[in-house]
């Protein structure tokens, strides 16, 4: 029927699909800060892909957090290794998006499929006006595209070599047309003769 890896891949497209919309756009509070966690796209990571995840962190009466007002510090844990070193410390950058301006961001690219633990947590910077806090979200990635090493013999040239070479080439086309235009000519005057 089903080979067993296909078996297992069949499973996981069908939890990604089946997964309720309450799963997506994440919520979580804490102190005076509440954040909600967005992971592109469509809130389905998968393994070995590079993922956008922003947080669009909020204080008392929703006025928006920006990274600039904020010391936040983002980490992946794997959810069976949570109160262990981090997987993964992303390096956060302010973006804007659906209407929050400067609001933390990380590109996050999941080792593996299986349940992630990601770990907000911050301090207010000076001028700010909220409480230290820390966030957890518990997110599901499921397998990603497999990519094959290059085990092909080629060597890859560097782009000056790639250069030389194409410079070559209409060279190399004009001594092939010449080369077969006197091989024609010395097989003519050979069927003449005969």
């Amino acid at each position: 029927m089903f080979p067993r890896s296909g078996i297992i891949n069949f499973g996981w497209l069908l939890f990604v699909v089946l997964q309720t919309p309450a799963d997506a756009h994440k919520v979580e509070t804490a102190q005076d800060v509440g954040a909600t966690v967005h992971i592109e796209p469509n809130d389905h990571p998968r393994a070995g892909e590079s993922h956008l995840t922003w947080f669009a962190l909020v204080g008392k009466g929703g006025q928006t957090i920006s990274l600039s007002q904020c010391n936040c510090k983002l980490a992946v844990r794997a959810t069976d290794q949570k109160g262990s070193l981090p997987l993964l410390e992303p390096r956060l950058k302010a973006i804007s998006a659906e209407g929050y301006q400067g609001i933390p961001a990380a590109d996050i690219m999941f080792p593996q499929a299986g349940g992630y633990e990601l770990e907000l947590s911050g301090s207010p910077q000076a001028g700010a006006n909220f409480k230290p806090f820390e966030l957890s979200y518990e997110i599901t990635v499921a397998p990603g595209t497999a990519t094959k090493p290059n085990t092909s013999p080629v060597t890859q040239l560097t782009p000056s070599q790639r250069s030389q070479a194409q410079s070559k080439l209409p060279a190399i086309a004009v001594s092939t047309f010449v080369g077969l235009g006197l091989i024609l000519a010395v097989c003519r005057q050979r069927t003449k003769h005969r």
